[in-house]
């Protein structure tokens, strides 16, 4: 059975599935800004907006695809 798509993105479906680095990474890159900052869903619930996740990707195969 699929999953039904949201607007959010959890951290244990971002890593390793849409992204190719580890839970250190990711956060490494949140801080410095090289990746979208996540939002609070709840107390103990942090997830990223699933556009902001996709425009990132695309822009990082935009970036490839220039090299």
């Amino acid at each position: 059975m699929k999953e039904k798509e949201t607007d959010y993105i959890r951290e244990s479906k971002l890593i390793p599935g849409i992204v190719p680095f580890s839970h250190a990474t990711l956060w490494r890159k949140v801080k410095s800004g090289e990746f979208p900052k996540p939002i609070k869903l709840s107390e103990r619930i942090t997830a990223w907006e699933r556009s902001a996740v996709m425009a990132w990707l695309e822009s990082k195969t935009q970036e490839g695809a220039g090299k």
